[in-house]
């Protein structure tokens, strides 16, 4: 199948091409090379948002550090001179509070900061500059997450039944093993999950772009339109997907043996009782330091990528009600979409088969 093709996706046993009345999106596009040195070339335009994500998780990985040392000595601590039972109770009530710290703080933060971030590499993208080319990118991107907070609030809520509704859709498919060529391996299925959760983990932040980029205010309509298109362009989708695991993997590695000398000289400043697990103290740390480099710098750079691929294969494409029943009958959560969406552009004062028309 040529890379430009849309999938063929099984229905009722049978196969065929999609076919039906499509929806127009009409925007620009000044970027359509989604490889390696473009994508580079685009972090380092919206540079301002990979130092912002820098500076925030590094005084996380920093509060980490001291949480180490608090958590795991403190445990010890009161194990030696108190009792066993203390010190598993306070280590337990240390990870805890970590954990929530960052699934109801930290978390939201960074999502609202990789919105504004979107709203940036879109402009980039769609019209090489961003807004009117003199507004600073921090301001461009905080206003427009400000004016559309109930939609980057929606997508927050939105990843995960995103990834369920893929995640249903790649069960249908039946040449996944042609993505990686490697005879006689036994562990492919693995390999295909790793390939297919990356297509799927920056699909949220595509559906962003592609509501930006049409100017469209109803967030369940492009959620829908979104999944639709990548149901259609899967093929050339995940066959990015293959080079961003491999890059991704190899780019970690360098990056966290980079770091294990830096991490070694913190660990012999750290107090006796931190210091007596050296080296899993000092992986620990690189990973705390590498962790920091590779989101904020690494992990956008397949953003981008996945962004670029996305809009140039659905540039002058068309949509159908075809592709949108299959996924349709393929997930419920895909259908329930359907309903918010209808509903949303029911009270905008759209009438039925509007998801069609526009």
């Amino acid at each position: 199948m040529a890379e430009d093709d849309t999938v063929v996706v099984r229905a009722g046993g049978a196969w065929g091409r999609a076919t039906g009345p499509e929806v127009k999106h009409a925007y620009p596009l000044a970027v359509r090379d989604h490889g390696l040195a473009t994508a580079v070339g685009l972090l380092m335009q919206s540079l301002p948002y990979a130092l912002a994500r820098f500076g925030i998780l590094l005084a996380y990985s920093v509060a980490c550090l001291v949480w180490i040392v608090i958590a795991f000595g403190g445990a010890a601590w009161l194990g030696k001179h108190i009792a066993d039972a203390f010190g598993i109770v306070w280590l337990i009530a240390c990870l805890a509070g970590v954990g929530w710290f960052w699934g109801a703080i930290l978390r939201y933060m960074l999502h609202l900061l990789a919105c504004g971030h979107v709203a940036v590499l879109t402009e980039l993208i769609t019209k090489g500059q961003v807004g009117n080319g003199s507004e600073p990118m921090l301001a461009y991107g905080k206003r427009v997450v400000t004016q559309r907070f109930g939609q980057v609030n929606a997508l927050f809520a939105l990843n995960g039944i995103v990834r369920g509704i893929i995640g249903a859709f790649h069960s249908t498919l039946d040449w996944l093993d042609q993505l990686i060529p490697i005879p006689g391996l036994d562990s492919l299925a693995n390999l295909i999950n790793i390939v297919l959760r990356a297509a799927t983990r920056y699909l949220d932040k595509v559906i962003l772009s592609y509501n930006l980029a049409r100017a469209d205010e109803d967030p369940w309509t492009g959620a829908r339109q979104g999944m639709v298109y990548y149901a259609q362009n899967a093929v050339p989708i995940l066959k990015t997907s293959v080079w961003i695991v491999v890059l991704e993997r190899v780019l970690s590695v360098v990056l966290w043996l980079l770091l294990l000398i830096p991490a070694a000289g913190i660990t012999v400043l750290l107090p006796h009782a931190v210091r007596e697990q050296a080296g899993i103290v000092t992986m620990l740390v690189a990973v705390l330091l590498a962790g920091p480099l590779r989101s904020a710098f690494v992990k956008p750079l397949f953003l981008i990528m996945m962004m670029v691929r996305f809009h140039a294969l659905i540039e002058n494409q068309p949509i159908n009600r075809e592709w949108d029943a299959r996924l349709a009958s393929t997930s419920d959560k895909f259908r329930d979409l359907g309903n918010q969406a209808q509903a949303a552009m029911g009270s905008a004062g759209f009438g039925a088969g509007a998801f069609f028309r526009r």
